[in-house]
């Protein structure tokens, strides 16, 4: 035996260093490949800005839609979609020429009421009241007077309406602005109230609508700036401010609690209603603060940690944090700036 181990012991040794050397490499390897799986990010001083976000479109916050009170015949349009107008601007007309008879055929029926009314008014008061049968028909008279009284109101009633008729047959619009849409915009057809929309609005008063969640309206006010993209100009930023926000809430498409917001243009000039994009708001900023990537942060029973990397070692440190955004959180106490802290790769961390 022994003169077996002597011959061999070489190969024996060899054998051995070769087992270990696989065991130490096996090793080796396990603890790169857990260390590879494990993503570490370093503890900041930095600016921390935290927004929200929301989709929407451009509006006219002062636009009206206009309509013929009455139908008739379209004599004359004298916008086309496109054109600027004034305030008080005619916008198209109605063939005015019935309505204009039915006035003077009322007036005449005025004209009749009233000259009945004074005859019998001067025949009533003409009556001497000196006899018993004057006495008696006192009570007679005084209905017919009350009668013809009523009859007269009626007529210049009917006279008034007829005016009011001649004055609704222009179309004016209220506010100066674009005429963005015309139901008929082609004269000489017949049309009604409920096809003969004329749209007028303010360039000027251009504002993107969007709505933000209940949950972050309490973060907004009046006042404060935004940041608009819109989805036809992706080169370019614009600015604005928040000028309204709704008081009521509303639901969206989701389900969704929201509330309508508006921003106005800084400068408006060459934007269009009806364009898509999103907008972007600051609701808090703090400067020169420790932040960490909101992945870092574990939860266990109330308290929040993070494992902090030291070398090739990983350390469960308990941390206190503050506000937070979708990227980043504030760490008031716990960390220190340099310091690194795991991201990914919690499960491959040596236990």
């Amino acid at each position: 035996m022994k003169e077996i181990l002597k011959r061999y012991w070489k190969i024996l040794l060899i054998i051995v260093l070769v087992v270990g050397g696989l065991i130490f490499w096996s090793k080796s390897a396990a603890a790169q490949k857990a260390n590879a799986a494990i993503t570490t990010a370093k503890v900041t001083q930095r600016n921390f800005v935290k927004t929200l976000s929301s989709s929407g479109k451009t509006q006219a916050d002062k636009s009206v839609e206009l309509k013929f009170q009455t139908s008739g015949k379209l004599a004359w349009v004298g916008v086309k979609e496109g054109d600027n107008v004034n305030a008080y601007q005619a916008l198209a007309g109605l063939d005015a020429r019935e309505v204009q008879k039915n006035l003077e055929k009322a007036l005449r029926d005025y004209s009749n009421e009233r000259n009945d009314f004074e005859e019998a008014r001067q025949i009533t008061y003409g009556i001497r009241k000196t006899d018993t049968v004057n006495n008696l028909l006192q009570d007679t008279v005084a209905r017919i007077l009350e009668k013809n009284q009523w009859d007269l109101d009626k007529a210049v009633l009917d006279v008034e309406l007829k005016s009011l008729a001649i004055e609704f047959a222009t179309l004016t619009t209220p506010i100066a602005g674009i005429v963005t849409h015309i139901d008929t915009p082609i004269a000489g057809v017949n049309i009604t109230p409920a096809t003969s929309v004329f749209a007028v609005a303010d360039p000027n008063s251009l504002v993107f609508e969007a709505n933000v969640d209940e949950v972050d309206v309490g973060s907004i006010s009046v006042g404060q700036v935004a940041t608009i993209k819109l989805d036809a100009f992706p080169e370019a930023t614009f600015s604005g401010t928040i000028s309204h926000i709704s008081y009521v809430s509303e639901q969206s498409n989701g389900g969704a609690t929201v509330f309508p917001v508006k921003i106005a243009f800084s400068d408006p000039q060459q934007l269009r209603i009806g364009l898509n994009g999103d907008i972007t708001i600051e609701t808090e900023r703090q400067d020169n603060v420790l932040t960490v990537p909101t992945e870092a942060l574990r939860e266990e029973k109330n308290t929040t940690y993070v494992y902090k990397k030291t070398g090739n070692t990983y350390q469960k440190v308990t941390v206190t944090t503050g506000a937070k955004n979708e990227d980043d959180v504030i760490i008031t106490s716990g960390l220190n700036e340099n310091d690194l802290v795991v991201t990914k790769g919690f499960t491959s961390i040596p236990k």
